[in-house]
């Protein structure tokens, strides 16, 4: 099964590219946004997990999660992507954006 995630923190109330969300389980974690990327007319956001102590990378690991809308609220929920072509190929799409900012 597919885990949901709601934004349930006013945005106000956390600094400027922060969101935080809370998971199918409760459990609520931090992460900084990096960009939404449009696949295949889907919607894609890509986040970096923030105090994730367990990984001492300069470089931190990327989640992709797909954008939906919730049917009972008609919010945005992130919802993870089990097909790994698809989050390869949103993947791809964002080194080649990070590539085209660096230049």
């Amino acid at each position: 099964m597919a885990d949901d995630f709601k934004n349930e923190i006013p945005e106000e109330e956390l600094p400027e590219g922060i969101i935080e969300l809370t998971d199918e389980d409760g459990v609520t974690s931090q992460f900084e946004y990096l960009t939404t990327i449009d696949h295949n007319g889907e919607l894609y956001v890509v986040l970096m997990l923030l105090d994730d102590e367990e990984t001492d990378d300069e470089e931190g690991e990327v989640l992709i999660l797909k954008i939906e809308k919730d049917p009972e609220t008609d919010e945005d929920i992130y919802v993870s992507v089990d097909d790994e072509e698809v989050s390869q190929a949103v993947f791809d799409k964002f080194l080649a954006m990070m590539d085209e900012e660096e230049e």
